[in-house]
């Protein structure tokens, strides 16, 4: 899934693939040394709202803002494949919004646009050691997976704090393999471009 608002570039359909020209990391290192990658000082980042990571807790990172500029659940065959779940849940941030403790190294790649483990805009990031999937990276934006946050207390107080992080809509609900009847808008593809359907599936009338 992906995202893209408006603003921040073309949306993916499909996980990582945009219309935008991939960044080839054969022709330039550069990424290494720019957020989320880039490893800061605490001066430099900023106050810590979040903290996450990987199964294996060999990937951690950190977030400073604290709400997402939106959260949303994909439905669309290509997330059900690549995270073997029936819809995915991800959240938008600024590229600075993430800091990963030790920079690029532990995270693989994938960037399905290119079919290529080497690092291309947009991408697909993970622990390189138990595959935990992370993030999806954009142009100028990534989805991170809420899952991978720590949200500690109790049950009831964990529900609280990922209530932050609750989804806006559904996108490509066509494609689901469940109904959610859950009150939240749902749209037939992308958000905002696509006929927008109820909790069955069906068109709802403008």
């Amino acid at each position: 899934m992906a995202e893209m608002d408006s603003s921040f570039g073309d949306p993916l359909p499909t996980p990582a693939v945009t219309n935008n020209p991939p960044e080839d990391t054969l022709s330039s290192e550069e990424w290494k040394h720019r957020s989320p990658y880039y490893i800061q000082s605490p001066h430099e980042f900023g106050e810590i709202k979040w903290r996450g990571h990987c199964q294996c807790r060999k990937i951690s990172f950190s977030l400073k803002r604290d709400k997402p500029l939106n959260s949303k659940y994909c439905h669309c065959v290509g997330c059900q494949r690549m995270h073997g779940a029936p819809f995915q849940w991800a959240a938008i941030f600024h590229k600075n919004d993430i800091s990963f403790d030790r920079g690029y190294s532990g995270l693989s790649f994938y960037s399905s646009a290119e079919n290529s483990a080497k690092y291309h805009t947009p991408t697909k990031v993970a622990c390189a050691y138990c595959r935990s999937p992370l993030m999806d990276e954009g142009r100028n934006t990534v989805l991170l997976f809420p899952s991978s946050i720590d949200f500690e207390g109790s049950f009831d107080e964990q529900r609280s704090l990922r209530a932050s992080f609750k989804p806006t809509s559904h996108i490509f609900y066509e494609q689901r393999v469940m109904d959610m009847p859950d009150g939240i808008t749902k749209w037939s593809g992308m958000d905002e471009k696509s006929q927008r359907v109820d909790d069955q599936g069906k068109p709802i009338e403008k």
